[in-house]
């Protein structure tokens, strides 16, 4: 079996830092750190674990981000490797193991890639996994398989970016047969943002205003996602805005429903300040101080300037959502310090509260896909065969240019 794997080196590591954005080129070289393998077959770590062959897997931010040698460490050491990429995966069940109950040989299904201790089969769960936070598993280096927060990033589940993959019983969501592949491969990067909408509800004062920075993938389904749930719930919908750096990724945040998009750049202040009637002030130096502003801000980049512009945007009072994979950013607090903000991360998904029970993230993201809720049809804008993976990632890094959303391999 083939699969595209992370080699890890501290040569290939700094290489790719050091030389990326001059030349963009050297993360998909033979200088990089990935590579396509040959690898023998996985085995099912127990009898709970079936194996799937993949219909397609995305690429996500989270992915480019180690890939570009820009992502935060901090996971480093619960990961283990040769791990084989991908966790944006709808499949094909090719095998199951005695024990399992939940999908059958030939199910078509969306795998939940957290690695947590029920898939690790370890009794009794952590307290996050005990209370619904399978994302937070406190327990990511124990149990049948290898270290690895997610699928796609444990040397023993191997990945979407391969010829097949093995999975718990557990992680695994037939999907309705009237959903297309391209939908279905979109459940889990949903369901991410789903889960950061239904956090920032929880705790937001009344709000009638939200602002998402950076309509890539995961800022394009924040904003789907937020439209859903007010459609499913009833709630009155929130005046909805957001910043968006193309035009390709301007013209979905509008079809998807912000009411206003804002192009990312110089400008950009003062558009919001005219749409949500905040007052700027101008220090010596820096970014205007912000006075006002909108009741929830979805961070969905990451990076230093989207972080503050964040913190600044959000009125006293307000709630930030880091939902996009934070690096290293520098950031002042002042903002979150003066203002009183709270900020939430915002990572994966696990059990939600909805319509009074308490139901897991991909359930309700599903649920919503099939009763049309919500309509993802013509997010996934390019398909690589897995042999040109190199094109494939060179493609989702250089959106602007190629007007990639969502960028899929099939094996």
């Amino acid at each position: 079996m083939r699969g595209v794997q992370l080699r890890k080196s501290v040569w290939r590591y700094l290489t790719v830092r050091m030389l990326g954005r001059r030349l963009p080129t050297v993360c998909t070289s033979p200088l990089g750190l990935l590579a396509l393998r040959e690898m023998p077959p996985l085995r099912l770590p127990s009898p709970n674990w079936v194996r799937l062959r993949p219909r397609l897997s995305g690429i996500c931010g989270s992915d480019l981000a180690v890939i570009t040698a820009k992502s935060s460490l901090l996971l480093s050491p619960v990961t283990s490797v040769p791990f084989t990429f991908g966790h944006e995966i709808v499949a094909d069940v090719v095998e199951v193991g005695a024990a399992v109950t939940r999908v059958q040989v030939g199910d078509r299904v969306v795998v939940e890639p957290a690695l947590s201790c029920f898939v690790r089969e370890l009794h009794p769960p952590c307290p996050q996994c005990a209370e619904g936070n399978y994302a937070c598993c406190e327990r990511l280096t124990d149990g049948v398989i290898g270290a690895g927060v997610q699928t796609g990033y444990c040397r023993d589940t191997g990945g979407g970016w391969g010829d097949e993959l093995v999975a718990h019983e557990w992680q695994l969501f037939r999907v309705p047969a009237a959903l297309r592949d391209e939908e279905a491969v979109l459940v889990e990067p949903f369901s991410c943002a789903l889960h950061a909408v239904l956090r920032a509800l929880a705790v937001a004062e009344a709000p009638k205003m939200a602002l998402v920075v950076g309509c890539g993938t995961i800022g394009l389904l924040t904003i789907a996602a937020l439209r859903a749930v007010e459609r499913a719930t009833g709630r009155t919908p929130l005046r909805l805005f957001a910043v968006a750096k193309y035009p390709h990724q301007q013209e979905w945040a509008q079809r998807l429903g912000a009411d206003t998009v804002v192009p990312a750049g110089r400008g950009c202040y003062r558009a919001l300040q005219n749409l949500t009637g905040a007052r700027l002030f101008y220090p010596e130096q820096g970014k205007p101080t912000v006075l006002g502003g909108v009741d929830i801000v979805f961070d969905c980049v990451g990076s230093q300037s989207s972080l503050d512009d964040a913190v600044r945007w959000t009125r006293a009072q307000g709630v930030v959502v880091v939902v996009g994979m934070p690096a290293e950013p520098k950031v002042s607090w002042a903002s979150l310090w003066f203002k009183e903000l709270r900020v939430l991360g915002a990572y994966a998904y696990g059990v939600e509260r909805w319509s009074g029970e308490r139901v897991r993230t991909f359930d309700i993201a599903l649920t919503l896909l099939r009763q049309g809720a919500v309509n993802l049809q013509g997010l996934v804008t390019h398909r690589f065969p897995l042999e040109q993976w190199q094109r494939a990632v060179q493609t989702a890094l250089q959106a602007g240019h190629t007007g990639a959303v969502k960028v899929t391999l099939t094996p």
